[in-house]
């Protein structure tokens, strides 16, 4: 077993994935996982970077299945030990992910907004939140019941809320302290994923992303929080600034 510092990029063969990888092979001084769903698109992107003269490591990675969760996940401990005391992770919300955007029918839509910032919010009721959208997208009155004509919002929001809950899980881990959790909105970015509609490069996507996943070891702050593309903190409660769009 190699006791070295590691980064993980899921989804890391193309877009704003790929671009953290990249910055990260510049500039994190350890491994750098470049994972994919599948394995040829992985590879291919791998070499890719080595022509740059970077080389990550890479590594099948589908996050919509426990099983390949599980593979890597031993693969990770077996390789380099669990992972450890000052970790940081970085989740990849969306301004879609800002809580004001749950605006279905009021008032329905203040009290769901209630349920998803509860300080003390709890995965499980997390998920049954997630469920009771579905439940009501697929009868067809989900703006009647409070909630937004946005899938993508509601998993985003998600997201978002399970940042926080991840942050106090581990905030209450003695055995692993200085752990850190962020949400981040990368910005409308230039990927398949907007149709290339975005007006930002997938490299400036990657800007804030990559400077919450190398904060010192030192530096917890920002914490459990709400990133913008500029690296600044937005209240995840509160309405956006003026001029916060996209």
């Amino acid at each position: 077993m190699s006791i070295q510092n590691i980064a993980v990029v899921t989804g890391g063969n193309k877009g704003i994935g790929f671009a953290i990888v990249k910055e990260l092979c510049e500039k994190f001084d350890g491994i750098v996982y470049l994972t994919a769903r599948d394995e040829s698109r992985g590879k291919t992107a791998v070499q890719e970077l080595n022509k740059h003269g970077l080389n990550p490591a890479f590594h099948v990675l589908d996050i919509d299945y426990e099983e390949s969760i599980k593979k890597f996940k031993d693969y990770i401990v077996e390789k380099h030990g669990a992972l450890r005391p000052g970790a940081r992770v970085v989740n990849l919300s969306s301004v879609c992910g800002h809580l004001s955007k749950i605006n279905g029918k009021e008032p329905y839509a203040t009290k769901i907004r209630g349920r998803f910032s509860n300080p003390d919010l709890t995965e499980k009721e997390l998920c049954q939140l997630m469920e009771e959208f579905v439940k009501a997208a697929k009868d067809g009155d989900h703006y009647a019941m409070g909630w937004p004509n946005s899938a993508y919002v509601v998993s985003k929001v998600g997201v978002s809320a399970l940042t926080r809950i991840q942050q106090r899980a581990f905030d209450a881990d003695t055995s692993r302290p200085g752990i850190v959790v962020n949400a981040v909105h990368p910005g409308y970015v230039d990927t398949d994923m907007t149709s290339h509609k975005g007006p930002l490069t997938t490299e400036e996507g990657a800007v804030a992303p990559t400077y919450l996943a190398l904060l010192p070891s030192n530096n917890d702050v920002p914490k459990g929080a709400f990133v913008w593309k500029d690296k600044t903190v937005v209240s995840w409660k509160k309405d956006l600034p003026s001029g916060y769009t996209f």
